[in-house]
Order: C-alpha cells, then sequence, then structure tokens
C-alpha cells in the first residue's frame, strides 16, 4: 500500500482548479496540498509516520530529513480539512462571497519537520528548481499538529506573531496554560481529565497494580504524571513506568519489553502516540508478549490500523477512553472522488471522455485508513476546527472591527448539522466527554470497536465514569497482594508500595474495615469472622439456666421447710418443749428465715432498678431480723440460767427486754438500708470492663460503704451471738439450746468469712451465685442447728418432751 501512495506520489502532479498534489511530498518544507482564496487556513498533519535521523557534522551540510511511512489516518484528516472548507465555500450563509484557501504541510510526526513547516505557513516559503522563494502565502489560522510536542514547537514560533492554532489530537494538559500559549485552541479534551479517567477505570476493576509505559515526549510524560497522581489518589500502585521514542534503538525497546515481561502486573497503562505505539508493538510480536490486559489512551485506542490480525493476540480486549464518533454526511464520497481524481477514472457509469475504473484501482471494497468513516472522531475533531475558525471569521467580519482574531475564536458558540454544539471554555479546551471502547471480536474473527462505557468530567466526582461489565469479554486480576479475608487487616511491607501489603488478623473486638481494623462499639462484639460487631451476650443469673434454678429450688425448699417446722411448731406449742424454747422467738425466728430463704430469689433475674434496691435491703433486713431473734433467745436463756431474783418476774423481765432487743437490734438495720437507698442506691448496671466480649448485667451497690455497713452489722450481731452462746454452753445438758446457737453461730460466720474473698474474685453471674449460695447456706446452717433438734424429740421422741426431761436429773 505504501508503495502504491509513493507512486501515487511521486507521479506528475495533477490540477484541478486551484489544487495542486506537488512532487516532492517527501520532503516537509513544501506544502502538500494548497489552494489560494480570501482567507487562508494552514494545515500540519503527520502524513509521515517516520523521520530519518540527520547525521549533523561541523565539516559537512546537514542531510535533508527523510519522511517514511505513509499514515493513511493522517492523510484522512487533510483531505477531511479540505472537505469541510469546500463545503464552506459553497455556503451561502456562512463567510458569503469569501473564498477560504488552505495551505497544508506534512510534519512528519516530528518536531523538526514541524518547525519547517510551521515556517513554511508563515512565510510561504516555497521549493522550486531554482531553490528560490516563489511567492509570499500568509495564513490566518493554524489546524495541528496531531502530537503535543510538534505542537508546542508550532505555537512558540506562531506566538510571537498571535497567529491562532487550532488542533485536532493535541491533548497535553500543559497546552491549557493560557499564560503560556495564549493563541491555543483545540477541539479534543486535554489529558488531565482522560488521565484521571483511566486511573478510575482500574480502580474501577479493581486493577490496583499495573505497569505503565509511555510516548517520551511532551504527550506521554505530562499524560503519565497525571495518570500516577490520580492513580495514587485511588489507591493504584504502579510497579514500573517506562518511556520510549520513536528514535530509540531497538536495544531500548527491547529492554523495554523485557520490563514488561517480567512485571508482576497484569494491567498495563500505554500512554502512546501512534509511533511509538507501532515500534512498541513490533518488538512485543517478536518477544512474543502475551496475557496482558491493554489500556490505551487515545491516540491509539481507535486506531483502525492496529486490528489487523497481525496485533490482535496481543491487543485483544484493549480498553481505553476515546471522544464519541460521530458522522460526517458526504465525506466517504469526497474521499473515493478524491481518489477518481487520482486515478483518472470514474466508479459510476461509463460517461464521455471518462475512462471507467477497472476495478483493481477500486479502493470502495479496499479496507484501509483512508476510506474508512465508520469511526469518526479525530477526523470530526478536524472538521469542527475548520467550521470554528469559519464562525469566528465570519464574527469578525460582520463586527467590522479590528479586533484579532483570538478573540472570536474564544468566543465561538455553535452548532454542526450533527447537532454537535462547540465551543471552547476559557483554557481553549472543549468540554470532556469520552466514550469507553472494548476491543472485542464480530461473529466473522475480526476486530471491532464496542462502546462500552462512558466517562463525563461534568458531572460529580462519583458519578463521572459509568461502565456496562456485561458486555466486556476479560477482565485479568492484577493485583499486588490478594485482598484480606474477613477478619484481617492490610499491613505494610517495608520497602514496598502501599498496594503490596500481608494480612494481619484482627484483634478480639474488632472488624475489618477496608484496610484497617476498627474497634467495635461498647455494646458490641465483633463476629466469629470478625468482619460485623453483633450485639454483645449479656448475661446475668436468670431462672432459666441450670445454676440458678438450682438456687431457685433451693431457696423455695428451705422457705417450706420453715413454713413446715412452723406448722410442727404451732402443733406442739402447748407442750413443755415448745414453752421452753421461747415459743414466740421461736415464731418470729421462723418468720426470719422464711425471709432469708426468699430473699434470694430477688437476686436471680435481670436486675432492675427496684429488684436491685430491694435484693440488699431485703437481705440486710431478713438477717438482722434473723440474729435480733437468736440474739435475744440467747440472752434469754443466759438470764433465766443465771438470774438471782425470785422466778416469776424473770420471764416478765425476758420477754420485756427479747421483745425489745428484736426491734432495736431491727430498726437499727432499716436505719442503715433507708440510710443507704436515700443516698447511693444500688442501681442495674451493665459491666463492660470484666468481660470484654459480654455484658454483665449487674446491680452496682452505690455506695460500697453502705453494703459492707449491712454486712458488718450483721457479722456484729452474729459475733455477739457466739459470745454469748458460748458463755452459756455450762448450763443443763438437756435443755442446753446455748450450744446449738454457737454451732449455729460457728456455721454462719464460717459461710460469711468464706463468702468476702469469693464473692470479690468471682467474675459475672458467679458473683450473685455466690452471694446467694451464702445466703443459703447460712439461712440452712441457722435452721437446721437450732430446729432440727428440736423437731426430732417433737416428731421422734415425743417421750422426752416433758418438764421433768427438760429441767433435767441434777436440776
Amino acid at each position: 500500500m505504501e508503495l502504491l501512495f509513493w507512486g501515487l506520489f511521486m507521479g506528475v502532479c495533477r490540477a484541478e482548479e486551484n489544487t495542486v498534489l506537488c512532487e516532492m511530498l517527501g520532503s516537509p518544507e513544501v506544502p502538500l496540498l494548497t489552494k489560494k482564496g480570501d482567507i487562508t487556513i494552514g494545515g500540519a498533519f503527520s502524513i509521515h509516520s517516520q523521520i530519518s535521523k540527520p547525521s549533523f557534522s561541523l565539516t559537512h551540510t546537514p542531510e535533508t530529513l527523510t519522511c517514511s511511512r505513509i499514515n493513511l489516518r493522517e492523510f484522512r484528516f487533510a483531505q477531511t480539512m479540505i472537505f469541510a472548507v469546500e463545503e464552506i465555500n459553497n455556503s451561502s450563509t456562512l463567510l458569503p462571497n469569501i473564498s477560504v484557501g488552505y495551505k497544508i504541510f506534512d510534519s512528519c510526526g516530528s518536531t523538526l519537520p514541524s518547525t519547517r513547516a510551521v515556517m513554511g505557513l508563515l512565510n510561504g516559503q516555497e521549493r522550486t528548481a531554482e531553490k528560490t522563494c516563489s511567492s509570499h502565502s500568509s495564513v490566518h489560522v493554524i489546524i495541528g499538529a496531531s502530537e503535543s510536542s510538534s505542537t508546542i514547537v508550532m505555537l512558540q514560533i506562531c506566538g510571537t506573531f498571535q497567529i491562532p492554532v487550532i488542533s485536532h489530537f493535541a491533548t497535553c494538559a500543559c497546552l491549557s496554560n493560557r499564560k503560556d500559549y495564549p493563541s491555543f485552541f483545540r477541539t479534543i479534551p486535554s489529558d488531565y481529565y482522560q488521565s484521571r479517567a483511566l486511573a478510575k477505570l482500574v480502580k474501577y476493576f479493581g486493577w490496583t497494580w499495573v505497569g505503565a509505559v509511555r510516548s517520551d515526549n511532551d504527550y506521554g510524560n505530562n499524560g503519565m504524571a497525571t495518570f500516577i497522581t490520580a492513580a495514587s489518589q485511588e489507591g493504584v500502585c504502579v510497579e514500573y513506568s517506562e518511556a520510549i521514542s520513536r528514535t530509540d534503538s531497538s536495544e531500548e525497546v527491547a529492554r523495554v519489553i523485557e520490563v514488561i515481561r517480567s512485571g508482576s502486573a497484569r494491567v498495563l497503562i500505554a500512554f502512546l502516540a501512534q509511533g511509538e505505539m507501532d515500534i512498541l508493538l513490533e518488538e512485543a510480536l517478536k518477544q512474543n508478549l502475551t496475557g496482558l490486559q491493554w489500556v490505551g489512551s487515545e491516540s491509539w485506542i481507535t486506531a483502525s490500523h492496529l486490528t489487523t490480525k497481525r496485533y490482535s493476540g496481543i491487543l485483544t480486549g484493549s480498553l481505553g477512553f476515546t471522544i464519541k464518533k460521530a458522522k460526517i454526511a458526504g465525506l466517504r464520497e469526497f474521499l473515493l472522488q478524491f481518489w477518481e481524481t487520482v486515478f483518472g477514472c470514474s466508479f459510476q457509469s461509463r460517461l464521455p471522455g471518462q475512462i471507467q475504473c477497472s476495478g483493481s484501482e477500486k479502493l470502495e471494497d479496499i479496507n484501509n485508513p483512508f476510506t474508512d468513516v465508520s469511526q469518526l472522531r479525530i477526523s470530526n475533531n478536524v472538521y469542527k476546527a475548520v467550521y470554528a475558525i469559519a464562525h469566528a471569521m465570519h464574527n469578525l467580519l460582520n463586527c467590522g472591527q479590528s479586533a484579532k482574531i483570538v478573540k472570536h475564536l474564544q468566543d465561538v458558540n455553535f452548532t454542526l448539522q450533527s447537532g454537535e454544539r462547540v465551543y471552547f471554555d476559557e483554557n481553549g479546551d472543549p468540554s470532556a466527554m469520552y466514550e469507553l471502547v472494548n476491543w472485542q471480536r464480530n461473529q466473522a474473527g475480526d476486530i471491532i470497536f464496542v462502546a462500552v462505557g462512558s466517562y463525563d468530567a461534568s458531572l460529580p466526582n462519583e458519578s463521572q465514569l459509568a461502565v456496562n461489565e456485561i458486555n466486556i469479554t476479560w477482565k485479568p486480576l492484577s493485583v499486588c497482594s490478594e485482598s484480606c479475608p474477613p477478619g484481617f487487616r492490610q499491613a505494610a511491607i517495608k520497602g514496598k508500595p502501599i498496594c503490596c501489603f500481608s494480612c494481619i488478623a484482627c484483634a478480639a473486638g474488632e472488624i475489618s474495615n477496608s484496610n484497617m481494623c476498627l474497634l467495635c462499639p461498647l455494646e458490641c462484639w465483633s463476629d466469629e469472622d470478625r468482619s460485623h460487631c453483633v450485639p454483645k451476650v449479656i448475661e446475668f443469673l436468670s431462672f432459666g439456666e441450670t445454676m440458678g434454678g438450682l438456687l431457685a429450688a433451693f431457696s423455695l425448699f428451705g422457705a417450706s421447710l420453715t413454713l413446715a417446722v412452723s406448722c410442727v411448731f404451732f402443733r406442739f406449742r402447748h407442750t413443755p418443749l415448745v414453752k421452753a424454747s421461747n415459743s414466740e422467738l421461736s415464731f418470729l425466728l421462723l418468720f426470719s428465715l422464711t425471709l432469708c430463704f426468699l430473699c434470694s430469689l430477688t437476686f436471680i433475674g435481670q436486675p432492675t432498678e427496684w429488684s436491685c434496691m430491694l435484693r440488699h435491703t431485703a437481705f440486710g433486713a431478713s438477717f438482722a431480723l434473723c440474729m435480733s431473734c437468736i440474739l435475744a433467745k440467747t440472752i434469754t436463756v443466759v438470764i433465766a440460767f443465771k438470774a438471782t431474783r425470785p422466778a416469776k418476774t424473770v420471764p416478765q423481765c425476758s420477754a420485756a427486754l427479747q421483745r425489745t432487743s428484736v426491734l432495736s437490734f431491727t430498726l437499727l438495720q432499716l436505719l442503715i438500708c433507708v440510710l443507704w437507698l436515700i443516698f447511693a442506691p444500688p442501681f442495674p448496671y451493665k459491666n463492660t470492663v470484666h468481660a470484654t466480649e459480654k455484658i454483665i448485667l449487674e446491680c452496682n451497690l452505690g455506695s460500697p460503704l453502705g453494703f459492707w455497713a449491712v454486712l458488718g452489722y450483721i457479722g456484729l450481731l452474729s459475733l455477739l451471738c457466739f459470745i454469748l452462746a458460748f458463755l452459756s454452753r455450762k448450763l443443763p445438758d438437756n435443755f442446753n439450746e446455748a450450744k446449738f446457737i454457737t454451732f449455729s453461730m460457728l456455721i454462719f460466720c464460717a459461710v460469711w468469712v468464706t463468702f468476702i474473698p469469693a464473692y470479690v474474685s468471682s467474675p459475672g453471674k458467679f458473683t450473685v451465685a455466690v452471694e446467694i449460695f451464702a445466703i443459703l447456706a447460712s439461712s440452712f446452717g441457722l435452721f437446721f442447728s437450732i430446729f432440727a433438734p428440736k423437731c426430732y424429740i417433737l416428731l421422734v421422741k415425743p417421750e422426752r418432751n416433758t418438764k421433768r426431761h427438760m429441767m433435767g436429773r441434777n436440776h
């Protein structure tokens, strides 16, 4: 194909009106296509994609630059510019009675030919046989170039003369700097947005570990710098970032491919111009580089010449952003007409004086980038640039002012026939809207570009990227470290990027969230996977569990026994044994023991405000009454057997004394409880300190002093009982109740002395269980020590229940 075009262009120049195809296409020093007009638009396109390296010497004249490898896509851009100019010239509303001409140079995709091209556009120099300037032809506006570096070179020269440059394909974000490039405009969005869109894309697919290769020029370096910055903000790491130039040696390109091959990243961000992409792919074919997900920039992602079978094994599945495609009515016919003119034949039926095209030169059915108008994206940018110039010149001429065209270009705002709106922002850029394309195979096995999403920079950040994953055929995994499973957090590895990490298990009570462990709220705990916080288990001694049920059963059993004994005593209330035991105190003691057994029930169940206050005060009052009765009984025994007064006065004094002592001792305990409830009453409390994985519902004492005062008072009464009973141990054997009281007090004191360390050290609900056990054990100890011997006589040995037996033989 290249030989075909080379022979075509090196033939005799054909003239049609003012259009000239010049012989010396291989030289960037002369215009490729020209047409005179009242307004002249300059153009610079990379008709050739390669340029020879001149040898510089101080002793010889530098060699002439030689361009090679025709780029049919770029040649279509040039023809699109001519097509738009012709449309404007035929328009009766836009620039009427004013002809528009053009002068198009070949920039060869390099900065040095671009410099010569822009000089030719500005001063009109054309090479003739005598190598002298034959004319002077200035341009009003320049369209081009296709590369950012070439465009920058052109702007550095044009900026001096304030001649605007509109680029259709230069995307470097640096060109948006109005301070450095005040007369620059473009019809393609800045790479600032494309780079950020690419970063969002790789983040969307979870590709946090990517490789990168770029063109070693303004386009690649600026674009990649923006991408790396945006990628780091998205949590994406770049394993390597290599740069290549189309002038690099084959060894350097091979080294870059080796870096890509040896990397662990399965996704490659290729921010390359077409020239560098072609070179990289050739070396990739040599080294059989496959298995990568390519993510490309708009420079090559819709380049149809890369969709051949030669590269399909490498590039199938590629993703990238490009501007939306458009349709330009009449362009395909214009392109075919151009070739008919070149070949001197016609595709129509034979007309007089015309040669019928034989078919071998018929390009209508040949799939090549020049005649392919199915993906008009950059061509549409050229089309918009020409119309933007026409509208600006139209407004300039209508105003009748001497204002510069730059101002009118800045203010253009019009709509094409296709419905697309054209305008520039304050930086000379268009709106940033992209189409996400994926390289897929159709049923015939050919590569086609399938739209699978979009990116609109004008939308809120979270809504800018939209992807239709259903249409994407292949999505590899590309991470440095696998995501941590639930319950683990990421830990950075020294000397590695943040995307490379190890996984460390979260501690108990923590859950994994993204890359860290978060502590659950105070009333929650982590589940088994440590991925969710769940409410903590609430623990308290309940009636439903085994321990609570057994303690409640023993409590009711003890209360039932006391009631049964009360009935027995009531049945035998007139017998000598009951009378000798002081029936009034005995019934009061049985009643207090019943309360002692029943008060333990208040310790079982979920603590509430009332139950917390009741359990401790009921316990204190019940045991104070019990100890008061036993103390009164002990005092009565001592008085009865130690008294020196007449026998009749002893019972009267004893009855009054016992009632007074019981009432006094009990009221004193009640006073302590009332003061406790008034100033610092117990209250329900969620204990999350003792056990971190559960909540212990317990009763906070409110005032520990109050609790220990109540308990200490009971201990004081029991100690007095023990002392008096011990002193009365030598009373007559047959009626020595004091020794039973002594024994009961020994049991009582042993239980409560043991209770103190057990109470302090028991965790959770076992603290309550220990307290209940102490209550029941001491109650049963008192009950059986005092009443078991009497019930034995009353029920089993009734013959001993006589006054004589009670008084004893010695008496």
